[in-house]
C-alpha cells in the first residue's frame, strides 16, 4: 500500500469547495439576470400602457371631440380686469390727517357686459338722463359745446382738437366743430340721433371711452363721486343693464388744505406724457398719480398694488369662470415730520410780517416822495413773499416749512380758484422754502469764518481794519454799513462787517470757500423726498469768474443763491459741530392698517451726509461769534431778548428791488435742538424776519398755538 498524500487530499477538498462556490455564484448571477429582465419587461409594459392612455386621450380630444372643443375654445374668452389700488394716507408727525381716503361711488361701464354699438348708445342716453334727474353730471371732456344750436370749440381746446383730427381718429385736418361732431357721430354709430344735444352727449362719452382705453380689461368711469341717493336710483333703474355697475372707490380728501399745501401736493389723472412714462409700471390712462409734493415724491410708496381678476365668458357674454389672480394691496401710509401746530404758527407769522414790511415800505416811500428825496424806492413797498424752515438738529427732520403767498390745496382743481392761482403774479404755487434760490447776504459769513479758521488763514485775534470801504479790487469795491475800525472775528460777525469778511474771503480764495460751503450744505440738494432746487454756488456754478468776484461772494453776494431749506441745513451743520445730516420730511412709513412699520427714520440715528472736517475748537469759535450777533445793538430788542439763548446771523441781500432780509439761528445755544431760517423777499426791514423767528420758536419751545401767537407782543 502506498502511503496517503495529505497535500493532494487537501487540494481536492479545496477544488471541490471552489467548484461548489463557483456553481453557487453562477446560480446567483443567473437569478439576478432573470430578475433584471423581468423588471425591464414590467417597465416596458407600464410605459406602453401610459403612452397608450395619452394616445387614446389625444385621439378623443382631437378626433372624436375635436370640432366640439374647437367651437368651445372659440366661444370662451378670458379677460383680465384690474381693481383700483387703495392709496396710502398722509399724516403729520402726531398722526393728524393731511390727505386721507373717504369712500365714494363711481358709475362705471363694464365692456364685458356691454351690448353692441347701437344698443350701447342707448345705454349711454338712459344713463345720462338718470344722472340728470338725480342732479349729477357724467364725465364730459369733449372740447366742443353746443351754443344757440351751433357747435363751437371750447377755449384752450387746441390739443384735444389736434388729437381728434389725427390719424388715430378722424384723420382729417382743419375741421369745424360741426364737422368734428358729425365725424365722431358716424364713427360711433350715433349719426341717426336727431337731437343735437343728445348726439353731442353720446359722442362725448364714446370719444372719452376710446381715449381712456375702454376694453375688456379697462372699465370706463361714467360718473365719479355720485351721491348715495343716486347710487340707489341708478342701481334700481339699470337692473336689466349689466354693463352699468356701481363701484366703491376711495377718494382723496385733504383735511386742511392750508397747512402744508406746497409740501403735500395733489393727485390727478395721468396726462399723456405721464402715461408714456409710467405705462410700463401698470398705469392706465384712467389712473391717478401724484402731481407734486409728497403725493408725487412718494408715489411708489403711496400708490399700492391693483388687484387682477381673470374672468372667462362664453359666446353669449355670460361669465362662466372668475378667479382673483393677483390680490390688491393698499399703499402704505406716511407719517411726515411736520408738526401742524408749529406749521400754522409759522405760516401766520410769516404772512403778517410780509404784510407789515409792505405797509412800512409804502409808508416810507410816500414820505420820501412827499419830501422829494433823492431815494424814493426800495423801502419794502415791493414785499409780497417769504419763506421759513425749522429743522430738528438731531436728524434734520423738517418740523415746519412755509412759503408765502400760499394757497388752499383742497381747492386746487376748482376751475375759478385754479385760474387765480396760475394767473397770480405773486406766484402762490411757487414753493419758496424748497425751490426759491436767494442771495444769502451776510448769513454766508459764518461759512467764510469756518473755512478761514480751519485753513489757519485767520485766528480769533486776527485784526482787520474797516474804514467803511474795501477797494482791494477796483472793479469789485465792497462798502460797509459803518466804519468799524479794527475788527476781530467776534466783533466783525456781530457788526456784520463787510470789509473784514471781504478781506478774509480774498485770503481764503473762492475754491476753498465753496468747498466748505458744499460741506455745510450750500449749493447742494439737502435730501428731501420732494422736489427741491440745488441752489447756485458762486465760483463753482458761475459761467465767468474774475478774481475780484471773490470778495463779493464772501459777503453773500455775487452768484450765491441758496434755498431757505439749504440755509437751515447749513445752520444745523454748524450747530452739530460740523456734521451735516440728511434733511428729510418722512418720520415713518407704515402699512395701510397701521399695525406694521415699513420704514422708520429714527431721530436718534440720523443719516450723515457730510463731515466738514472742522475742529471742535474752530466750530466753537464760529458759534461764539454767532452768539455775539444776538447781543449786538440791532438785535438786542428782538432775538437778543428772547428767553432762549441762541446763535444767529442776519443777512441783507441786494437785488433788483428792495433788499431781501434773511435770518438764521440755532437754539438753545448751549445744547441746540432746532435750526431756523426765515427769509422775507424784498423785506427791507430786518427786524420783521426776527419777529417771525421768535413766533416760530415760541411754538416750538413754549407749545404756543396759533390763537396764542395772534395775541403775542408783535402788533401790526
Amino acid at each position: 500500500m502506498r502511503p496517503r498524500n495529505h497535500d493532494q487530499d487537501i487540494d481536492r477538498i479545496i477544488s471541490a469547495n471552489n467548484r461548489s462556490a463557483l456553481n453557487a455564484a453562477n446560480g446567483d448571477k443567473q437569478e439576478k439576470k432573470d430578475f433584471t429582465v423581468l423588471r425591464a419587461v414590467i417597465c416596458a409594459v407600464l410605459l406602453t400602457v401610459i403612452f397608450a392612455g395619452f394616445a387614446i386621450r389625444l385621439f378623443n380630444w382631437q378626433i372624436v371631440h375635436g370640432e366640439e372643443y374647437k367651437e368651445l375654445s372659440k366661444a370662451s374668452t378670458a379677460h383680465t380686469v384690474q381693481s383700483d389700488a387703495t392709496r396710502g394716507e398722509i399724516l403729520d408727525v402726531d398722526g393728524k390727517p393731511l390727505a386721507v381716503n373717504k369712500t365714494a361711488y363711481n358709475v362705471v361701464l363694464n365692456r364685458i357686459y356691454a351690448p353692441n354699438e347701437e344698443k350701447l348708445n342707448g345705454v349711454i342716453i338712459d344713463l345720462i338722463n338718470i344722472l340728470a334727474q338725480c342732479g349729477e353730471s357724467y364725465i364730459d371732456e369733449l372740447p366742443i359745446s353746443l351754443e344757440d344750436g351751433a357747435f363751437v370749440f371750447d377755449r384752450g381746446s387746441e390739443g384735444d382738437v389736434e388729437y381728434i383730427e389725427s390719424p388715430a381718429m378722424l384723420d382729417k385736418e382743419n375741421l369745424t366743430a360741426d364737422e368734428i361732431v358729425a365725424g365722431l357721430a358716424e364713427r360711433y354709430h350715433a349719426d341717426a340721433i336727431a337731437d343735437p344735444f343728445t348726439r353731442r352727449s353720446v359722442v362725448s362719452v364714446r370719444y372719452n371711452m376710446e381715449k381712456k382705453g375702454f376694453s375688456y380689461e379697462q372699465v370706463y368711469v361714467f360718473a365719479s363721486g355720485v351721491k348715495s341717493e343716486t347710487v340707489a336710483v341708478v342701481a334700481e333703474r339699470t337692473q336689466t343693464t349689466p354693463a352699468v355697475e356701481i363701484r366703491t372707490v376711495n377718494n382723496r380728501v385733504i383735511e386742511n388744505g392750508t397747512v402744508i399745501p406746497h409740501i403735500l401736493g395733489v393727485v390727478g389723472k395721468l396726462n399723456e406724457e405721464e402715461y408714456e412714462e409710467n405705462k410700463d409700471k401698470g398705469y392706465s390712462l384712467d389712473d391717478t398719480i401724484g402731481k407734486f409734493g409728497v403725493e408725487a415724491g412718494l408715489e411708489d410708496i403711496l400708490r399700492g398694488q391693483a388687484g387682477v381678476k381673470t374672468i372667462t365668458t362664453d359666446a353669449d357674454g355670460n361669465i362662466v369662470g372668475e378667479e382673483e389672480t393677483v390680490k390688491a394691496k393698499p399703499g402704505d401710509t406716511v407719517y411726515l415730520t411736520i408738526n401742524s401746530r408749529i406749521q400754522q404758527v409759522a405760516a401766520y407769522s410769516l404772512e403778517q410780517n410780509v404784510k407789515e414790511a409792505r405797509r412800512l415800505g409804502l409808508q416810507e416811500q410816500a414820505a420820501a416822495v412827499a419830501a422829494k428825496a433823492k431815494r424814493q424806492s426800495k423801502y419794502g413797498e415791493d414785499c409780497v413773499a417769504g419763506a421759513a424752515v425749522l429743522l430738528d438738529v438731531r436728524d434734520n427732520s423738517v418740523l415746519s416749512a412755509v412759503s408765502y403767498p400760499s394757497f388752499d390745496v383742497s381747492k386746487y382743481y376748482d376751475a375759478d380758484y385754479s385760474s387765480y392761482l396760475f394767473e397770480n403774479e405773486d406766484l402762490p404755487l411757487f414753493n419758496r422754502a424748497f425751490d426759491g434760490a436767494f442771495a444769502p447776504g451776510s448769513t454766508f459769513k459764518p461759512c467764510v469764518a469756518t473755512a478761514a479758521l480751519q485753513e489757519k488763514i485767520i485766528s480769533p485775534g486776527t485784526t482787520i481794519h474797516c474804514n467803511g470801504v474795501y477797494d482791494y479790487y477796483k472793479n469789485d469795491v465792497v462798502r460797509c454799513l459803518g466804519v468799524h475800525g479794527d475788527q476781530v472775528l467776534e466783533s466783525a460777525m456781530a457788526h456784520s462787517c463787510n470789509c473784514y469778511f471781504a478781506e478774509v474771503g480774498r485770503r481764503v480764495g473762492i475754491t476753498t470757500m465753496y468747498m466748505y460751503a458744499e460741506r455745510l450744505g450750500l449749493g447742494a440738494k439737502t435730501g428731501l423726498e420732494v422736489y427741491e432746487s440745488s441752489g447756485f454756488l458762486a465760483g463753482r456754478d458761475s459761467t465767468t469768474w474774475f478774481e475780484g468776484n471773490t470778495v463779493q461772494a464772501a459777503i453773500g453776494q455775487s452768484d450765491n443763491a441758496f434755498t431757505p431749506v439749504q440755509l437751515a441745513t447749513y445752520c444745523s451743520a454748524i450747530a452739530n459741530n460740523g456734521v451735516r445730516y440728511r434733511t428729510h420730511l418722512v418720520r415713518k412709513v407704515v402699512n395701510y392698517e397701521r399695525d406694521k412699520t415699513v420704514l422708520y427714520n429714527d431721530p436718534e440715528k440720523p443719516e450723515i451726509v457730510a463731515q466738514t472736517g472742522v475742529s471742535q475748537s474752530n466750530i466753537d469759535l464760529v458759534k461764539e461769534a454767532m452768539y455775539a450777533v444776538t447781543q449786538s445793538d440791532s438785535l438786542r430788542n428782538t432775538v437778543g431778548s428772547y428767553p432762549v439763548k441762541m446763535g444767529a446771523k442776519t443777512g441783507t441781500a441786494e437785488n433788483a428791488g428792495s433788499d431781501h432780509n434773511v435770518f438764521i439761528c440755532f437754539a438753545p445755544y448751549d445744547k441746540p435742538q432746532v435750526a431756523l431760517c426765515v427769509l422775507i423777499e424784498h423785506g427791507a426791514h430786518g427786524f420783521l424776519a426776527q419777529q417771525t423767528a421768535c413766533d416760530i420758536l415760541d411754538a416750538y419751545f413754549n407749545d404756543k398755538t396759533l390763537a396764542q401767537v395772534k395775541k403775542s407782543r408783535w402788533k401790526f
